[in-house]
């Protein structure tokens, strides 16, 4: 590939991020305006002839690693393992 075509590459990944960003940012504001609405009508869940929306609380559990290695460092040690991954980044 040569350095044009990367160059064009280039500027087209950065639009189609931006326009990403801008789809991201609209779709936000629309979830939020759904759910304004869901918090006024004291609902959880609407439904309609093709759709069916539900915004309910979910409660999980998750282990907190961060206060186990705290508390229990050289065993956190024993059960921890590194791993290596790869961070495309566009700047």
């Amino acid at each position: 590939m040569g350095t044009i075509e990367l160059t064009s590459k280039v500027q087209e990944l950065r639009e189609l991020r931006r326009m990403a960003d801008e789809l991201a940012a609209e779709m936000e504001a629309l979830q939020d305006q759904i759910k304004a609405h869901m918090t006024a009508q004291g609902v959880d869940e609407l439904t309609g002839t093709d759709y069916k929306i539900t915004w309910k609380p979910v409660i999980s559990c998750r282990f907190d690693s961060k206060a186990f290695k705290a508390t229990h460092a050289e065993l956190y040690g024993q059960y921890t393992r590194e791993t290596t991954t790869r961070r495309f980044c566009l700047a």
